[in-house]
Formats: C-alpha cells, structure tokens, sequence
C-alpha cells in the first residue's frame, strides 16, 4: 500500500532527518520526495510504501502527526488513492 505524507512548517535544521528518521523506525519505505523552502517555510511531499508498517496505517498517520506537532510541524499521512481523489480534475 501506498501513502502520500506531507510536511509543512517553519523551517529548521534537521527536519528531513526526523521525519525520515520516524517512518523508517516504523518500517516504511521512502520511494519519493519532492522539497522546497518557501521564504522560511519548509515544504516538503513524500510518497511512501506502508506495506511493511509495524502498526496499523490509522496509527501510524496519528502518531507521525503528533510528533511532528511536538516539533511545530503540520504532518499528515493519506493513503495514495485518497490523496488522488483529493486532487483529481
């Protein structure tokens, strides 16, 4: 199964290192990544693999967004054909 996480926040050292940091502790691969910096903003969309998930992906989704919140980050993690449906024309 396929997931998109986006990150969004103030920009600071070490962001990418924590959020990937998080979702390889969990067993989830990173296939994609696209970032930027806007202004000080700190942008970033991953698609990832959950396939292989220690926990549930409803789990997994609320815990990364909770970390990332301790650190003033917007996370969120959807699965792929949500995140399609979301963005289809």
């Amino acid at each position: 199964m396929r997931a998109i996480v986006t990150v969004v926040g103030k920009d600071t050292v070490g962001i990418f290192a924590k959020v990937s940091t998080f979702i390889a502790e969990h067993n989830v691969n990173i296939d994609g990544v696209s970032q930027t910096v806007l202004k000080d903003t700190f942008c970033m969309i991953m698609s990832v693999d959950v396939s292989n998930c220690t926990v549930p992906f409803g789990e997994f989704a609320e815990s990364i967004k909770a970390a990332g919140e301790k650190d003033g980050l917007a996370i969120h993690a959807m699965h792929e054909d949500i995140f399609n449906s979301m963005h289809r024309i």
